[in-house]
């Protein structure tokens, strides 16, 4: 083998013990990871050893110009992760005082995330300014106007770009308004209202020079009750500038869903209405704030009362229409249909009226129609009312007519109209197959007596006004039918059934229909013949309250029982 020569062999020695040397490539990315590390040290370790509380009330004064109102805070801090911005503590804007004294809105944290762009522009500008848990109070007073009214008119009157504009124009950009777990309470005058969105998130953005977006997802509540499963309402849409609050254009749509009817029920009256099933409310509203077409869908599936499943739950598909003026303080030219317009099915309802005062619904007008409505859809709908009524029952002929509640003192009754129901019958299998009820059955409105100026003798009170039961033919099992004829007004209802009746076919009424039937059979006599026999009998039932039958025959009619079964 060949000698190494001792100079190579030095050279190697030394080559082998000095360290790796690093590559300029390296070291740069090596001091690029240092630089980024102390930035984000200087990030998180500089913010709190800044004071910008100096520029508190240069602050709040700036949100103050541009919302038009008073703005208080109590903290201002420096936020630099994820992005710099303030944070802005126990947030506070005045009400105006013609709507109360309480804040219009009151957050206890407020962050405004700034555009970093712009402050090469000497222009501060917020890209996005979010919410936590605020508090809102919208206020609508008895002349229609609303606390926010101003707020909106004054944002309209300042210049602003889009919030979603890349570059810096002449106007500063419209900032992103974000809220969550937000509360937005309604009051009437100065009385807060029990009904109220909580768990609120809500956005406002600008997307276009001359228009607003808005979105908002909520769960409604009560405060005067105990309400839990309250499904969610969520509303989106636009809003334009305009001089005045009823100028402005909007184009809104928004849904209740995932609601059960005894919670909405809680929610609209404040009480359990004794309903269930699920129900879905839809509404879009397209036009002006002061004139608006509205359009509106209730759907309800599985709809029942509370104490009982019926085999054959009711579901309602109901369409409205209508206009809605003076800033949605009162709603004309209503036209509901069920099922909605264009569909398949024929037509069950038609339901048209007018509400001039939201405030007060008392004043409202109201007319139901039907074109032909089978008696057994009637009889189906009593099936989801009561259990009591046998299934095996069958009905037959069609509903036509209208009935309407209009409030004028100058008339003697608000309900006007007339309800006719043609061939009918009502069949129960269980005891014959001859039908309870002969021709045709009529409900009209009171007519109210006219005095005779030559009658000398006092006149007798005259009835309640309401409705009465034209007489209606009864094949209970005599010769000639019975007749039946009956009044209905707003405290309950007299019944009054004459002639020749069996003890057999009056049970075969009773149980065919069980709410007339109640309190009958301890009115009819034991010791009668299977036979017909002549019948005076007077039922009463105030509502809400047992029903009470009376045999005329056995006992002597009282004087207002008597006047009540005269029509």
């Amino acid at each position: 083998m060949r000698e190494l020569d001792p100079i190579y062999e030095h050279d190697e020695a030394v080559h082998t013990d000095s360290p790796p040397s690093l590559s300029t490539r390296t070291l740069r990315r090596l001091l690029y990871l240092a630089f980024a590390a102390l930035v984000i040290v200087l990030l998180v370790l500089l913010p709190p050893l800044i004071s910008v509380n100096r520029y508190q009330k240069r602050i709040a004064n700036s949100i103050g110009d541009s919302l038009g109102r008073p703005v208080h805070l109590d903290k201002v801090s420096l936020n630099l992760l994820p992005l710099p911005g303030f944070i802005l503590e126990n947030f506070v804007v005045e009400e105006d005082p013609a709507f109360g004294s309480e804040p219009v809105i009151r957050a206890n944290s407020v962050r405004a995330t700034l555009r970093i762009a712009s402050l090469w522009r000497r222009r501060v500008e917020f890209s996005t300014i979010s919410f936590t848990e605020p508090s809102v109070n919208l206020v609508h007073l008895a002349n229609g106007k609303w606390n926010l009214e101003s707020i909106l008119l004054h944002a309209a009157h300042i210049d602003a770009a889009p919030t979603a504009q890349k570059n810096a124009g002449s106007a500063p950009r419209f900032p992103y308004i974000e809220a969550t777990g937000a509360r937005l309470n309604f009051k009437l005058d100065h009385e807060k209202s029990p009904f109220s969105l909580t768990e609120a998130d809500f956005a406002l953005w600008l997307p276009d020079p001359q228009q607003w977006h808005l979105r908002i997802k909520a769960r409604p509540t009560r405060t005067d009750t105990n309400v839990s499963d309250t499904g969610t309402i969520q509303l989106e849409g636009t809003l334009g500038r305009a001089a005045s609050l009823g100028q402005v254009p909007i184009s809104l749509r928004g849904q209740w869903r995932n609601v059960p009817l005894g919670q909405a029920s809680l929610v609209v009256f404040g009480r359990d209405a004794g309903l269930r099933g699920d129900m879905i409310l839809s509404t879009n509203a397209q036009g002006t704030v002061s004139n608006s077409a509205i359009q509106t869908r209730l759907q309800l599936t599985g709809a029942r009362r509370a104490d009982f499943v019926p085999a054959h739950p009711l579901d309602v598909d109901l369409q409205c229409l209508g206009i809605a003026t003076g800033d949605f303080h009162s709603f004309q030219e209503i036209h509901c249909s069920w099922p909605p317009a264009g569909s398949s099915d024929p037509p069950t309802l038609a339901i048209s009226g007018a509400i001039p005062d939201i405030r007060h619904p008392n004043s409202a007008t109201i007319e139901i129609g039907t074109p032909g409505l089978p008696a057994a859809t009637l009889l189906d709908w009593l099936h989801v009312a009561s259990s009591r009524v046998p299934s095996n029952v069958a009905a037959a002929g069609t509903l036509t007519g209208s009935l309407s509640y209009r409030p004028d003192p100058d008339t003697p009754t608000p309900w006007q109209g007339e309800m006719l129901l043609t061939n009918a019958s009502l069949i129960n299998p269980g005891a014959s197959a001859t039908s309870l009820v002969t021709g045709d059955v009529t409900l009209q409105p009171v007519a109210p007596p006219q005095p005779d100026p030559r009658s000398k003798k006092q006149a007798s009170a005259p009835p309640l006004p309401g409705f009465q039961l034209a007489p209606t033919a009864l094949a209970l099992g005599g010769k000639d039918p019975a007749i039946l004829e009956g009044h209905f007004d707003t405290t309950g209802y007299t019944l009054h059934l004459t002639g020749m009746a069996s003890i057999a076919r009056l049970h075969a009424l009773a149980a065919a229909l069980p709410p007339f039937g109640d309190g009958l059979a301890e009115v009819l006599p034991a010791n009668r013949a299977a036979g017909p026999f002549r019948i005076d009998l007077t039922a009463t039932r105030p509502w809400g309250a047992a029903q009470t039958w009376t045999d005329n025959a056995a006992r002597p009619t009282l004087p207002h029982l008597r006047r009540a079964s005269r029509f």
